[in-house]
C-alpha cells in the first residue's frame, strides 16, 4: 500500500515541477512516512495541504476511497495569531467551507480560516457562499450592520444574511441548488434568530452567482463565487449581537441614502453588497412579482 503511496507523491511532485512542484512535493514525503507502519489512510496526508489536485482519478491504497486528480492548486496554512480576536468568532474559523474552481465545481474543503486568508485567496483558493436579500409584506429589503467581533469587514452594513454553506452532507447537496438553500435558512437562524420554519428551503429564490475578491485588511479577506437568494415573507427577528451590531428595513430610497453616506466614508458597507447593489438590486427590486425572468443559473457574474 505504502510503495502505491509514494508513486502517487512523486507522480504529483513530476506534475507539479512546472510551478507548485516544490509545495507538491512536501507531501511525498509525509505520504511516504506510511512505510514504516505499513499502513497509509488518506487522513495520514497533513493537513496543511487542503487538496491535492491532479488530473484523473484515483483510488486512496487499501481505502477504496475514490479521490479526484486535478490541476495542481495548493493553499498554505500560514500561522495567524488570533490571540487578540473574538474567542466566538475564532471558534467559527474551524469551519469547513466548500473550496471550489471558478466554475463553481466543487474540489475540496478548507476551513474558514484558511479560505479567507489574503495568504492563501492570492494563491487562487476560492469557496462558495451566499447572499440573502429578505424583503417584507411592504417591499422593504432587511439590513444587518455587522458585529465589531466579525474578523473580516467589521461594523458593515450589508444585505440580509451573507454566509457560507459549510462541507456536510447536506449543505453539499447540489441538485436544485438545495445544499445552499439550506445553508441559508441555517444561518439566517444562527445570525437574525429567524425561526428555521418561518424560512424553508423551498422559500428561498436562488437567482444568479457572482465571482468577486476583496481584501478587508492586510491579513484577511474574502474570495467566492456567491449565490444570490431572495426571500419574500414577513419573518420573527431576534439577532444574536455576536453577529449583528443592528438591523433595518429599508426603502429604495433609503438604500440610496446609505449607499450615498458610504461613498462620502460615512458609513462602511461590505464590498459585496455594494457591487450587487450597484449592479443588479435595483432593478430586481422594482420586479419582486417577476423575478423569473432575470434567473440566470448558467453564468457566473465576474466583478
Amino acid at each position: 500500500m505504502w510503495r502505491a503511496a509514494c508513486r502517487l507523491a512523486s507522480a504529483a511532485g513530476a506534475v507539479g515541477a512546472g510551478g507548485d512542484g516544490a509545495a507538491v512535493r512536501t507531501l511525498a514525503p509525509a505520504i511516504c512516512q506510511a512505510r514504516r507502519s505499513r499502513s497509509f489512510r488518506p487522513a495520514d496526508v497533513p493537513s496543511p495541504l487542503p487538496f491535492l489536485g491532479l488530473r484523473g482519478g484515483a483510488v486512496w491504497p487499501g481505502s477504496g476511497e475514490r479521490i479526484s486528480l486535478r490541476k495542481i492548486s495548493i493553499a498554505t496554512m500560514p500561522e495567524i495569531n488570533t490571540d487578540d480576536l473574538d474567542k466566538q468568532q475564532v471558534q467559527l474559523l474551524a469551519e469547513m467551507c466548500i473550496v471550489i474552481d471558478e466554475n463553481d465545481n466543487r474540489i475540496g474543503a478548507d476551513t474558514k480560516k484558511n479560505c479567507h486568508l489574503n495568504e492563501n485567496i492570492e494563491k487562487g483558493l476560492l469557496h462558495r457562499a451566499f447572499s440573502v436579500f429578505l424583503f417584507n409584506s411592504e417591499n422593504k429589503l432587511l439590513l444587518q450592520q455587522r458585529s465589531d467581533a466579525k474578523i473580516t469587514f467589521p461594523d458593515c452594513f450589508t444585505n440580509t444574511c451573507c454566509s457560507h454553506p459549510l462541507s456536510t452532507p447536506l449543505e453539499l447537496e447540489e441538485n436544485n441548488t438545495i445544499g445552499v438553500r439550506r445553508a441559508a435558512q441555517r444561518r439566517l437562524q444562527a445570525e437574525l434568530g429567524i425561526p428555521m420554519e418561518q424560512v424553508t428551503p423551498e422559500e428561498i429564490f436562488y437567482l444568479t452567482r457572482i465571482h468577486y475578491k476583496a481584501r478587508s485588511n492586510g491579513i484577511w479577506g474574502e474570495h467566492e463565487i456567491d449565490y444570490i437568494l431572495f426571500v419574500q415573507k414577513n419573518v420573527t427577528l431576534n439577532p444574536d449581537p455576536n453577529e449583528i451590531k443592528s438591523y433595518c428595513y429599508v426603502t429604495q430610497n433609503e438604500l440610496k441614502e446609505l449607499l450615498e453616506k458610504a461613498s462620502r466614508n460615512e458609513v462602511k458597507i461590505t464590498p459585496w453588497f455594494k457591487l450587487i447593489a450597484e449592479t443588479f438590486l435595483f432593478k430586481w427590486w422594482d420586479n419582486l412579482n417577476h423575478l423569473k425572468k432575470f434567473v440566470d443559473h448558467a453564468k457566473i457574474h465576474r466583478m
